[in-house]
């Protein structure tokens, strides 16, 4: 039986609350995901992240971390890898429901759908844990409303890394706001590259065989700026190579004060 923890301090500064963890699900042996309870002053756009914590030995030790609830959910909940030698994510993997964390009361970010201008199709490319923001927004019905079609692609090395496959697999058809919506507009594209599985090309490979563009309704074979928008979040890599191939098929990059074409989360990039 988990022993009672010692409570947080008062948070470090104005710039911080003091949160309850309510559950832990750990995926693997490299990745989990928690989830806090919502301030009831916390506000934030789908797809924002928020600096996440805990005490230090002299300060806090946080972190961004993308929120991966949607913007009306009673929860915060976040998708991390576990590092072992991490400063934050070593001691971060082993909280448990009723510990406290800190979480900072500014979100912020790109990857919101306010940032792209209207469009038709939806891509969103994501690697590992990038998969987080696209959670959010995927549980929004507002994305629903803003686009026809979005198609997913979470490309990742061991099946086991496929967080929340079984959710997206289905639609997420479980969702009570989005679930009827999602049935005929998100198509998922999970994407193994070092284990068996069903799909293996990385994204690049999906882009080149047609797949990424077949998994849609309507819509050409290929990036088409009058009618696709596109996010990306994860690797350094592939943020970099698919931004330069937008970029050469004449799509801009989007933000907050200038929305276009595609976004990624620079914060993140570096």
């Amino acid at each position: 039986m988990h022993a009672p923890r010692p409570k947080l301090t008062q948070p470090p500064h104005a710039a911080f609350d003091t949160v309850e963890v309510k559950w832990v699900r750990h995926w693997n042996e490299h990745l989990f995901s928690l989830a806090v309870d919502r301030p009831s002053s916390f506000r934030f756009r789908s797809g924002e992240f928020v600096m996440l914590g805990l005490q230090g030995d002299d300060k806090p030790l946080m972190r961004a971390y993308s929120i991966s609830s949607a913007a009306y959910h009673d929860e915060i909940e976040f998708l991390s890898i576990k590092v072992e030698d991490g400063p934050l994510t070593s001691r971060l993997q082993n909280v448990v429901a009723g510990d406290e964390l800190y979480m900072g009361r500014k979100p912020t970010g790109t990857l919101v759908t306010d940032a792209l201008t209207p469009g038709k199709r939806l891509f969103l490319l994501s690697t590992g844990t990038g998969l987080a923001p696209f959670l959010s927004l995927l549980r929004d019905p507002d994305t629903y409303e803003r686009f026809e079609q979005i198609v997913l692609v979470h490309s990742v090395r061991r099946v086991s890394d496929l967080a929340f496959h079984e959710e997206l697999s289905g639609k997420l058809a479980d969702d009570p706001l989005v679930g009827e919506q999602a049935q005929t507009q998100f198509h998922y594209i999970p994407t193994v590259t070092r284990e068996p599985f069903h799909t293996s090309k990385r994204i690049q490979g999906l882009i080149e065989d047609g797949t990424l563009f077949a998994a849609s309704i309507e819509g050409p074979p290929a990036f088409d700026r009058a009618t696709d928008r596109v996010m990306m979040c994860g690797s350094t890599a592939m943020i970099a190579d698919f931004a330069k191939l937008l970029e050469e098929a004449g799509f801009e990059e989007g933000s907050n004060a200038r929305p276009a074409d595609f976004v990624i989360e620079r914060a993140f990039v570096g």
